[in-house]
């Protein structure tokens, strides 16, 4: 109780003294200026690529591409009418530039005659980081979930088997897709251990589905993800051609923000 009663008076006299400090400062010393903020020019409209960002599909061409089970080859997916739509048998592509954290912005679309159901219903993924070959890195899932039912981790917006979105806001087949993502990737120690996991916020369509989100590792098909034995450093970013048996998905205007 003496230890209470000593210790009263002092934290009264800190409180009084930080009142006082704060009724004697000006408004100036709480205002800065600088570092300035680079300007940055936005696009005409929503979704168009803003003046720092690198562009990786414009209808025109893949040169920002490879093959992504051979890096050697350059990409061989289809480009017709400004549109890129998946060539399942060349298999999946990724980005020929690596990247650490950044800000992407993806444009997607189901065919309006869609059919197939679960996850055979126009799968496919934005890897939002690749780490070697096949479907592996970490992966937010690409699917038609307009009226289609499937394991919720493993929906439309989805940090593919780690988390569900916070909402469903698919549109229907034939309508395009947005998902504006941000991504930090991990961190590790020298000796190979997790500084700090993955994150990723995402909005679909507009719509927050993934906030801040923790991933727990790589994206894997059958069990637990960890991070023991994942690759470190920047990472190319890869869209998947997943092997069902529905029609092929198509994309357009990707860009990236390296932050």
């Amino acid at each position: 109780m003496k230890k209470t009663f000593y210790l009263l008076p002092a934290l009264l006299a800190f409180n009084f003294a930080s009142v006082n400090a704060q009724q004697k400062m000006k408004h100036e010393d709480t205002e800065l200026y600088t570092p300035v903020p680079p300007v940055v020019t936005p696009g005409k409209s929503c979704g168009d690529a803003p003046s720092d960002a690198i562009i990786l599909f414009d209808g025109k061409n893949l040169d920002q591409w490879v093959s992504a089970n051979d890096t050697t080859k350059p990409a061989d997916w289809v480009i017709k009418k400004g549109l890129l739509t998946v060539n399942k048998k060349a298999g999946s592509i990724q980005t020929k530039q690596l990247f650490m954290d950044y800000q992407i912005h993806v444009e997607w679309r189901e065919p309006k005659d869609i059919e197939g159901s679960d996850q055979g219903r126009g799968n496919s993924g934005l890897f939002l980081a690749s780490t070697g070959k096949g479907d592996d890195g970490y992966e937010m899932q690409i699917l038609d979930n307009y009226n289609n039912k499937t394991y919720t981790n493993g929906q439309a917006g989805s940090i593919y088997k780690q988390n569900a979105p916070l909402v469903n806001p698919n549109r229907p087949p034939g309508e395009w897709q947005t998902y504006d993502v941000v991504w930090t990737a991990p961190r590790f120690n020298d000796d190979g251990s997790l500084k700090s996991p993955a994150r990723v916020t995402a909005f679909f369509n507009g719509l927050l589905v993934q906030n801040n989100f923790e991933l727990k590792g790589p994206t894997l098909y059958i069990g637990h993800p960890t991070y023991e034995n994942a690759v470190h450093g920047p990472y190319p970013i890869k869209i998947q051609a997943h092997g069902d048996k529905s029609k092929p998905i198509s994309f357009r205007n990707i860009w990236v923000r390296p932050l």
